[in-house]
């Protein structure tokens, strides 16, 4: 039993000097301050934290983490530890901000030391700033404020969603119409072509005889074949205006109309036989007018089925 007292007092003993030595080694609250004694809503604002402590003591400083109502944390610029005559001072610079409308605010950071596997917090004195007023003060009591509950009217805004999924659906709509139709639209189209084309041909071709027929030029007159061979090679897909006369007359299997047409143009631009009568050359730009609108005729029944 005796022994056993001995060792529960031994033990009290070294909790004792733990306690002491624990104690004596934050002896030295930190310290805090403002570095301007004022601010305004919303301005930054420097908070000093210092402590000065043994020199074999480690000590953490809070972190951007830490509680610092009612400011908002900004940033931080913390100075290496300097030691002199046997002690160290840690010390930091808090950069914050205030949003708070409280006339006075304070803030106080706790620092953590730590000994072995434990820590001991230690709050710092509390620093006070005061907040310095930004508008006038009312000056007399508050005017009465008068209701006003009078609509204003509101400028129509364009609405883009519709507009847009209307566009989308009318693009859907089209596509469908176009994917359902489109042999049909095709045939139209090429249809339509074809009659623009025949058209113009027959109004060039016929500017063309009657330049011949004022003129009795063989430059007009030739124009006028070229014209015809060209329109009936665009219209059916042949290579016929690079083909002789005899290769035409062969290509349409000796068509009387072509043979005939194409013989009296030959002897007219190459023999230079002029007619006394314009019989012949009228005949001649006759049967090939005739003989593309046939051509045309037997096209578009094809390109309707």
């Amino acid at each position: 039993m005796r022994h056993f007292l001995t060792y529960i007092g031994l033990l009290a003993m070294v909790l004792g000097s733990t306690v002491f030595s624990a104690r004596a080694a934050v002896a030295q609250e930190p310290r805090s301050r403002f570095m301007r004694p004022t601010t305004r809503v919303g301005d930054s604002i420097d908070y000093e934290l210092s402590y000065v402590h043994a020199p074999g003591l480690e000590v953490i400083f809070p972190d951007s983490t830490a509680e610092f109502k009612p400011f908002e944390y900004v940033g931080k610029t913390y100075y290496p530890t300097r030691t002199r005559r046997g002690q160290s001072l840690d010390r930091t610079i808090y950069h914050l901000r205030t949003f708070a409308l409280d006339s006075v605010q304070r803030l106080s950071l706790p620092v953590t030391i730590l000994r072995g596997n434990d820590t001991v917090t230690v709050p710092s004195t509390a620093a006070s700033l005061r907040l310095r007023r930004t508008a006038p003060a009312l000056s007399g009591a508050v005017p009465v404020l008068r209701q006003n509950t009078v609509l204003l009217p509101v400028p129509a805004r364009f609405n883009y969603p519709y507009w847009l999924a209307g566009t989308g659906l009318l693009a859907l709509a089209l596509g469908g119409i176009f994917i359902s139709f489109r042999r049909t639209l095709r045939r139209r189209y090429q249809l339509y072509k074809l009659r623009k084309n025949h058209v113009y041909f027959l109004a060039q071709y016929a500017r063309h005889i009657e330049r011949f027929a004022l003129s009795r030029s063989l430059t007009n007159m030739e124009r006028a074949i070229t014209l015809w061979k060209n329109y009936l090679t665009g219209l059916e897909d042949n290579t016929i205006n690079s083909l002789t006369t005899k290769e035409i007359v062969a290509h349409y299997e000796n068509d009387q109309d072509i043979n005939t047409a194409l013989r009296i143009a030959d002897q007219v631009i190459y023999g230079n036989q002029f007619n006394e009568e314009e019989a012949e050359t009228d005949l001649a730009f006759e049967l090939l007018r005739t003989f593309a609108e046939r051509r045309y005729d037997l096209v578009s029944v094809r390109s309707r089925a």
